[in-house]
């Protein structure tokens, strides 16, 4: 599958701060967060100006060589892993994950080549994302990360196989324009993935919004996200 390292997309997509009290001004944690967001060379994508919820950044991430090459953008309430029965149905949030189109290139050192990145990019961190949120209630601490390895696994394959029956489409506009996703849904949560154009493939995921009303669009002004 044309797609980013499944380890470093595990510690970088899915790790937003645990929900907690209303945020006040921005620190200078928050200010180097925004800091990795510009220095992308792609315009990233959060949910368009139907949703009036609260917005967060989350994280970036990057090549060894300093190039942006993903990064999420949360809407609604934070979630966090919880392990009490009903946490799951209290969460409302969507995550956007944007994802550089990039073709085979050589990594930053010369010492290697890196895949292209493709819309099975955008699926597999998406899928990935939405467990990293994810503690089944009837799992005790010490099998929730044996959990985690074999579902991980899972929405790899998923993402390679997104022609299979687990998967259906879904249009949704992006910028204005309709646009195909590909979408599913499990107990957890909902996943999808598209790829709009604009040198982009956009990935998202979320639980207790449905996925049916959404809308994207390019991020104007990151001040909206502090």
């Amino acid at each position: 599958m044309e797609t980013t390292s499944r380890t470093a997309a595990q510690s970088t997509v899915g790790d937003s701060p645990a929900a907690g009290p209303q945020r006040t001004q921005p620190g200078p944690s928050a200010h180097r967060t925004v800091d990795a967001y510009t220095r992308a060379s792609f315009p990233w994508y959060g949910l368009d100006g139907a949703f009036t919820g609260p917005r967060w950044l989350m994280r970036v991430s990057s090549a060894a060589d300093g190039v942006v090459q993903h990064g999420s953008m949360g809407h609604g309430r934070e979630p966090s892993i919880r392990s009490e029965a009903g946490a799951l149905e209290k969460e409302r949030f969507a995550v956007v994950i944007t994802v550089a189109a990039v073709p085979v290139r050589r990594s930053g050192d010369g010492t290697g080549v890196l895949d292209a990145t493709s819309v099975s990019s955008a699926a597999w961190l998406a899928g990935s994302g939405l467990l990293g949120h994810t503690w089944p209630a009837q799992l005790d601490h010490s099998l929730r990360d044996d959990w985690l390895d074999q579902q991980t696994e899972t929405a790899f394959e998923l993402a390679d196989d997104l022609d299979g029956e687990l998967w259906s489409t879904l249009s949704l506009p992006v910028d204005g324009e309709a646009t195909v996703f590909h979408y599913r849904e499990s107990e957890f949560g909902w996943v999808l993935a598209g790829s709009p154009g604009g040198g982009v493939h956009i990935g998202a995921y979320g639980r207790g919004m449905s996925a049916y009303g959404l809308g994207f669009s390019a991020v104007e002004d990151l001040s909206q996200y502090l």
